[in-house]
Parts: C-alpha cells; structure tokens; sequence
C-alpha cells in the first residue's frame, strides 16, 4: 500500500537517503516522504527510523491514488 509521511521540517538530503524506498520531497517547509509499505511490519520499521533519526513525524497516512 502506498503511504505519505510528513515530517514537520526541513530534511537534509543526505538524511533522506536513510529512507531508500521513499520518495522524499519538500512542501511549504516540511519534508513529505511517499513510498509503498509492504505490512505492518515494514510500517512500524519505518517509524522506528523516522524517531532514531530525530525526525518529527507530524502525519502518516495511506493513500488511494499515485502522489504529485
């Protein structure tokens, strides 16, 4: 399923490649990472990453549709 992570800041780019199956990019200063998620698993991995890399994770949600 794909999903969208927002991150309520800035993301440098070397910080955004910690993220290899995402897609990272910048909107009205924050970070939005689009990706597909394989299960439960794989989500709560990525969440994991997301708070060891000290990044506020202010939205996660699934989508319907392809991102812009």
């Amino acid at each position: 399923m794909l999903y969208e992570f927002r991150v309520s800041c800035p993301v440098p780019p070397e910080a955004a490649k910690t993220f290899p199956v995402l897609r990272a990019v910048s909107i009205a200063g924050q970070t939005v990472f689009y990706g597909v998620v394989l299960d439960q698993a794989h989500l709560f991995g990525l969440m994991g990453r997301f708070r060891r890399c000290r990044l506020p994770l202010a939205e996660m949600q699934p989508l319907a549709t392809r991102p812009p």
